[in-house]
């Protein structure tokens, strides 16, 4: 990234320009956090790039987020998200974890090879109709693929509204389709399983190798996995752009909406059903279980719809018990700290 750009170029909107205060026009920088580390943050303001130390006393920080530093380059706040990613943490950790936040765009990749996943392309719908975001999936390794239009037609069952874009990330050319979305002060992100040609497709759009690549496994045609860390990037053409760190695992929590909005079709069948609560599995009257008989709706689809609606209400039942046991042990601390000043006081 230049050492000196303007805030438009960094994705700026009226959106952030309207959270600020009158006193903070003239005072204070916004500025875009665009790398993430272990103890600290890479920002860039329209003076350049710096780094800020993370401190306990900080909000919760992702690559994206927009924040505003006081006359001494200091952290003085953050500002509301346009829209945010996040997920359940890794493994058996019970709490969630930001991925990107203040993205416009999406770009679901999916190589047009062994790895093409209906069930996964659903389940990253999911995670950006629930951030807030416009999905666009992107279906990669063009020039492999002998029968393209079988795969696009499969997608676009899932939605026939959905923006769908074919390409070879390694001709510029068939590049460009993806233009429209990458116009200034707009910003990308970059979702997809390890191999699926993220790395390779953002040194593309940015005209540089600025993510290293590599090839994927013959024998199952998977990625090894080449970004390690998640960084906000400037494209040519205006846009910034976030590669991030491929996730194989990723583990929904408290996305109704986005799961309801993945599935819409499914959804509206179940308003239909003579039961509220039906679980679409042997009650009477299942409009669900209708359309799936009558060949109207996929076995598939239907399966993956109700995986993730158990995924994702069990894990927001988790994260939430997790929270309230943490406030409860919080509040017995601070009543055993408070007895003990007492006794002291004697």
């Amino acid at each position: 990234m230049n050492n000196k750009t303007s805030l438009a170029n960094l994705g700026w909107q009226p959106f952030f320009q309207q959270q600020l205060l009158l006193e903070e026009l003239g005072s204070f920088s916004p500025a875009r956090i665009i790398e993430q580390h272990k103890s600290i943050f890479e920002v860039a303001t329209e003076a350049g790039v710096q780094t800020l130390t993370i401190s306990n006393s900080m909000p919760s920080f992702t690559v994206g987020d927009w924040i505003l530093l006081d006359e001494t380059g200091n952290f003085s706040k953050i500002l509301e998200r346009q829209s945010c990613f996040r997920r359940k943490a890794p493994g058996a950790k019970v709490s969630e974890q930001l991925i990107a936040a203040n993205v416009d765009t999406a770009f679901i990749v999916c190589s047009l090879n062994q790895d093409f996943n209906l069930n996964r392309i659903e389940r990253y719908l999911s995670l950006v109709y629930e951030a807030g975001a416009e999905p666009v999936i992107v279906l990669s390794k063009l020039d492999l693929c002998a029968e393209p239009e079988s795969y696009k037609e499969q997608v676009q069952m899932l939605n026939s509204a959905l923006c769908l874009e074919m390409i070879n990330s390694l001709d510029s050319k068939s590049v460009s389709a993806l233009q429209p979305w990458c116009q200034i002060g707009r910003t990308i992100v970059m979702l997809g399983s390890s191999g699926s040609g993220k790395s390779t497709l953002t040194n593309m759009l940015l005209g540089i190798e600025a993510q290293e690549t590599s090839a994927i496994r013959e024998d199952d045609a998977k990625g090894r996995h080449t970004t390690t860390r998640r960084s906000l990037l400037s494209m040519p053409q205006g846009a910034m752009i976030i590669d991030t760190p491929g996730m194989r695992e990723i583990q929904l929590s408290g996305y109704e909406d986005g799961v309801a909005e993945t599935f819409s079709d499914i959804e509206a069948l179940s308003k239909e059903c003579k039961f509220s609560d039906c679980q679409h599995e042997s009650e009477p009257d299942c409009k669900v279980q209708s359309a799936l008989e009558s060949g109207e709706l996929d076995e598939r689809r239907l399966k993956n719809y109700l995986k993730l609606s158990r995924e994702q209400a069990l894990n927001a039942a988790s994260i939430s018990q997790r929270r309230e046991a943490d406030k409860k042990t919080g509040r017995f601390y601070k009543k055993v700290i408070k007895e003990s000043l007492k006794l002291k006081g004697r």
